[in-house]
């Protein structure tokens, strides 16, 4: 089977503190349309080990189980395992850099490891090109809602 990684990253004009708490389970409900999840630890406050789970959501075919692999408010980091069960597993990160008191860069990355035959089509077609119109929507998806 395949896998394949793409990063990219952009900014946006908010504090690093209003934004990184978007890139979480509950955050993004805010700003992605439709985004929601199922509550399995019974608590929003996301943590090293917090599991959750979502529907069909972000390239998925079937349902997919989010662990949280790290989370570090401090260093304005966090990363997640998506697993889809007999389809593929993603390792997403975000990293988020403050250039000034109100603008911060996202650093994004998304890896993709095929589990069967399908997504290991799906992967080897997903270009760097379709990975970078995917977080240009994350950009104009976030700017939107600071703009509400």
């Amino acid at each position: 089977m395949s896998s394949i990684k793409h990063e990219e990253e952009f900014q946006v004009d908010q504090p690093i503190d209003i934004l990184f708490p978007l890139f979480s389970a509950e955050g993004e409900k805010f700003w992605v349309p439709g985004w929601d999840y199922k509550n399995i630890m019974g608590s929003t406050e996301l943590h090293q080990d917090y599991i959750f789970v979502t529907e069909n959501h972000d390239h998925a075919s079937s349902d997919a189980i989010w662990l949280v692999k790290q989370h570090d408010p401090i260093s304005h980091y966090v990363e997640f395992y998506k697993v889809e069960p007999e389809d593929k597993v993603g390792i997403i990160a975000v990293r988020c850099n403050s250039i000034s008191q109100s603008k911060t860069n996202v650093r994004a990355s998304y890896e993709c490891i095929a589990l069967n035959e399908k997504r290991n089509q799906f992967i080897t077609s997903f270009t760097k090109e379709d990975y970078k119109e995917f977080i240009g929507e994350w950009k104009r998806l976030l700017n939107q809602y600071f703009q509400a």
